[in-house]
């Protein structure tokens, strides 16, 4: 395991082939999925092919990584910084357990990614989308210091840019 980052309860690692059944347990809740236009996958084979076909780290250097709290090695989902090519933007994103909700874990965790995105990878921008309605998010991105930039269409539903620069990051 590498540990590439870490914050005050949390470290991150990249996502592994083991970690097959997380992802599938992960994405099989309808409640944890539901503002993210993903399908839950059939079965663990299924999630395991998603991992295996999951290039982003030697593409681009970044990812979704799992969130791991370091007292108990528990992963509680995952978190990270996606390249967007199609857009030429590094998005910002996270996926918990629902029983980790409202503990700060997601704050905490994008607090962690966007700081190892602008001063580990030198990042002049990162952004967060999310959908109107999915409220908990919006407010996760706001206390990190993101701002509302614009409206946009994802997947089908009516959704929100919000973003932060190189320069807002080191006035935080």
């Amino acid at each position: 395991m590498q540990l590439l980052f870490e914050s005050p309860r949390l470290y991150f690692r990249n996502i592994t082939v083991a970690d097959a059944p997380m992802f599938y347990e992960l994405n099989a809740d309808n409640d944890v999925i539901r503002y993210t236009g993903d399908a839950t996958f059939e079965n663990i084979e299924a999630a395991k092919t998603f991992i295996l076909n999951y290039k982003d780290y030697e593409l681009h250097g970044i990812g979704r990584w799992a969130m791991v709290l370091k007292s108990t090695h528990e992963i509680l989902g995952w978190c990270g910084l996606k390249y967007l090519p199609e857009l030429a933007e590094v998005d910002l994103g996270y996926r918990l357990f629902k029983k980790h909700w409202n503990q700060g874990f997601a704050t905490e965790g994008s607090l962690a990614c966007l700081k190892y995105g602008f001063e580990e990878k030198n990042y002049v921008e990162i952004v967060g989308r999310v959908w109107k309605i999915n409220g908990a998010s919006i407010r996760v991105l706001e206390k990190c210091g993101l701002i509302f930039w614009k409206d946009a269409i994802f997947d089908g539903q009516s959704g929100s840019y919000f973003k932060m620069t190189k320069d807002e990051y080191f006035k935080i």
